[in-house]
């Protein structure tokens, strides 16, 4: 993998100059920014650059992680892409998928798969549920998962230009039984639809075939996810099979992704307000399109672990 690297210096040296405030030329009292030449040597010998952004996204994480889940990704899952090339290169994009799996394979394969081959950082926005677990929720935000808000959705997509992933479905996706794959849930309210038109940026639906099989749910306990404080805590297929083990490991479904012609959404960005049926028609218009892609997809696939 070939992520963007972050810019690094020699390690142990900062190699910004240290600025000071002096006066300005016209002895206004205006500060000036130098180099302080009268620095102790060695005095910041043991300062650190941090390559982790303002949300929270560590790249040199990032990169690790890729180590550790190429094989996953090339090997287990064996992804495949269809009309990768309708991603864009640069520029603000919202990314929308279905979504499913106990724990879903479906977010960090799009991640990584974009991160490797087009080389560009994808943020994923995502429910408040991950604050509230321990180091899961300090863990996605170092790989690039940010808080579901419409204000960081569109710092990211309007502001900063970036690739952004959401799940409309939100928790309802992957927690939906065995016997209901493939099945859209309703995708909300429509506020990604919102948030694309007041970035003004074009929201690109994926259809993705695999994740269902991956780690299904065949039963719930209502009363443990209400403990927890979890949308749900299910019993999957992996458990049964594979003991203590099917808690976290996936069974080797092969994944596709098919990336759908990009929608262009023709308004004004930064408007107080947008037409609340413009924007519901248009979600659901996406959400049809996603789900006959997936039957489109089932259709052709041969077998759920060789595609």
């Amino acid at each position: 993998m070939r992520p963007m690297a972050a810019e690094k210096s020699p390690r142990g040296r900062d190699p910004r100059p240290k600025l000071v405030a002096v006066p300005h030329g016209n002895g206004d009292g205006e500060a000036a920014a130098v180099e302080d030449e009268a620095a102790e040597p060695g005095a910041d010998d043991d300062l650190r650059l941090s390559d982790v952004d303002e949300w929270g996204r560590s790249q040199h994480l990032r990169e690790i992680l890729a180590t550790l889940y190429d094989p996953l990704y090339r090997h287990w899952f064996r992804v495949e892409w269809e009309g990768f090339d309708k991603l864009p290169r640069e520029g603000g994009a919202l990314m929308v998928a279905n979504h499913a799996g106990a724990i879903p394979a479906d977010a960090p394969s799009i991640m990584h798969g974009i991160e490797r081959d087009l080389q560009r950082p994808v943020y994923g926005l995502a429910d408040d549920v991950f604050k509230r677990i321990p180091l899961v929720n300090l863990g996605w935000s170092r790989l690039g998962g940010v808080q579901a808000h419409p204000d960081n959705a569109y710092r990211l997509l309007r502001e900063q230009q970036h690739l952004v992933m959401v799940f409309p479905e939100g928790s309802k996706g992957p927690g939906k039984h065995y016997s209901e794959r493939y099945q859209l849930r309703r995708f909300g309210r429509g506020g990604f639809v919102q948030i694309a038109m007041r970035a003004g940026v074009p929201i690109i639906p994926l259809a993705i075939v695999g994740n269902e099989e991956t780690m299904p749910i065949v039963a719930k306990i209502p009363t443990l996810a209400k403990a927890l404080g979890l949308p749900y805590a299910p019993i999957t297929a992996n458990m049964l099979v594979l003991g203590p083990l099917g808690l976290l490991v996936p069974f080797p479904a092969k994944l596709r992704i098919r990336v759908l012609d990009p929608v262009h959404l023709d308004v004004p960005p930064d408007q107080p307000r947008y037409s609340r049926s413009r924007i519901m028609d248009t979600s659901e218009d996406i959400r049809h399109a996603i789900q006959q892609e997936l039957y489109d997809m089932l259709s052709r696939r041969r077998s759920v672990w060789t595609g």
